[in-house]
């Protein structure tokens, strides 16, 4: 964990940021997207106490279609139930 409690094992994905300066509250919607995107079982479970499912499913109803590879999107809004979710026009497929 970073002095910020964000697990160490997402270092990876955050490539172009300094890891250690990354705040869990600041950078919500950054740390949720690429956890979300790329996290594994620990980083997901991390990620569910941290910010709590219904926090999540806002997210992925809100900013799914846009940030996430269409494979975590499709899968993040069956595990949501996110009939509803919205659905852009992408520029290319993912």
């Amino acid at each position: 964990m970073t002095i910020a409690e964000i697990p160490i094992t997402l270092r990876p994905y955050f490539q172009e940021y300094v890891f250690e300066d990354l705040d869990p509250e600041r950078d919500a919607f950054l740390v949720i997207e690429r956890t979300l995107a790329w996290g594994e079982a620990p980083e997901l479970r991390w990620l569910f106490a941290r910010y709590g499912a219904q926090r999540l499913a806002a997210w992925v109803q809100q900013a799914g279609w846009r940030c996430l590879p269409q494979r975590r999107f499709k899968y993040w809004r069956a595990f949501f139930n996110l009939q509803d979710a919205a659905i852009g026009e992408r520029i290319w497929k993912h």
